[in-house]
């Protein structure tokens, strides 16, 4: 029989300063903010940090400690399902994280396929979207995300702008939209964003670590340069970038993602991400108040809870816990046994 496998918390280190509401989702109420700012998720993708080369991070383990990673190899069909193994290998073609921004992220943009193929020979790139799970009080402006160039921004323009570091400049030259708890913002590869100062979000993406940096203030040590383009050089990081400008209306309707909730006896599915809006991955909410059965689907995916107590296939979960769901994972329950709906964001691979 194939049960849900029950992961570890795994922290990644990054350039920027966070985590203080992840803590506070595993019970450590008194956290401050460091630059361990994300959590990530059924991950088998190492985080790629310059200068902290031999320090392996990101890679998802179980309780006894092994990686992920190495149960999938043993087993990928079983692990992953014929048709999934077939397409990708043992690459489950998606990571998810949990994102705590205790300061606006810099500006940066993440290659399409065709350009990560041209740049870095690889054969994902980095489609991303958003799913806003909480925000901060008393921050230095509102919450929001900076998505996409504004009418009339052209390359010319914001080369002048990276050279010349003018950050405000920059930020002026992007789409500014204020988000809340339940919002979901789709950033397809070639698309400059930032996220702003308070947002706690789910982040589910094509699985690699490409991250081209414009602002230097956003990078700590030496060798910026680097840090910015990746190695790739400057030419070819201002190559990944889309270059189509939208108004603000336009962007919204284009990046926004709209939820369809289904309600059933003792639960309800709230599709967040669908195949219809890429087929790169999606996403749903799961809220169950007695119980919820999942059925087996030959299908891989993971499971994280955001709220509640109660069991997943007979195992403790709470808030913080995670799980992956093997494609053979057998038919099994999830049971509440708290007062409160417990809330489960439920993630999967590319379409097949």
């Amino acid at each position: 029989m194939y049960r849900p496998i029950k992961l570890c918390a795994e922290r990644a280190w990054r350039t920027y300063l966070g985590g203080k509401l992840i803590e506070k989702l595993h019970g450590n109420t008194d956290a401050a903010d460091t630059n361990f700012p994300e959590e990530w998720l059924m991950s088998v993708v190492r985080a790629k940090n310059l200068g902290r080369e031999d320090i392996v991070e990101g890679l998802s383990r179980t309780e006894d400690g092994r990686f992920l990673r190495d149960i999938i190899s043993e087993a990928p069909e079983e692990m992953l399902g014929k048709k999934h193994y077939k397409k990708y290998g043992t690459e489950p073609g998606v990571l998810v994280k949990l994102l705590d921004a205790g300061e606006r992220l810099g500006i940066q943009v993440h290659p399409t396929r065709e350009k990560a193929k041209k740049y870095f020979d690889s054969e994902f790139g980095k489609t991303e979207c958003w799913h806003i799970i909480d925000c901060r009080e008393n921050t230095s402006e509102p919450p929001c995300v900076y998505i996409g160039f504004k009418e009339g921004t052209t390359r010319e323009k914001w080369e002048k702008c990276f050279y010349e570091q003018n950050i405000p400049e920059m930020l002026s030259c992007l789409n500014s939209i204020p988000v809340s708890i339940g919002d979901t913002i789709l950033v397809r590869g070639g698309v400059p964003h930032a996220i702003g100062e308070g947002c706690l979000l789910v982040e589910i993406q094509e699985p690699t670590d490409y991250t081209l940096r414009t602002e230097r203030t956003a990078i700590m040590g030496d060798n910026w340069e680097s840090r910015c383009h990746y190695g790739i050089g400057f030419d070819a990081m201002f190559d990944c970038f889309e270059y189509e400008g939208l108004s603000l209306e336009d962007e919204r309707k284009k990046s926004g993602i709209q939820p369809r909730k289904t309600e059933y006896d003792g639960y309800s599915v709230s599709q967040i991400l669908k195949y219809s809006d890429t087929p790169m991955f999606k996403m749903e909410l799961i809220e169950v108040e007695k119980s919820c059965v999942i059925e087996k689907n030959d299908v891989f995916s993971g499971m994280y809870i955001l709220e509640g107590i109660g069991t997943v296939a007979d195992a403790d979960a709470c808030k913080g816990s995670q799980f992956f769901l093997p494609a053979s994972c057998d038919r099994f329950e999830i049971k509440n046994i708290g007062s409160e709906k417990m809330k489960i964001m439920r993630y999967y691979g590319p379409e097949i």
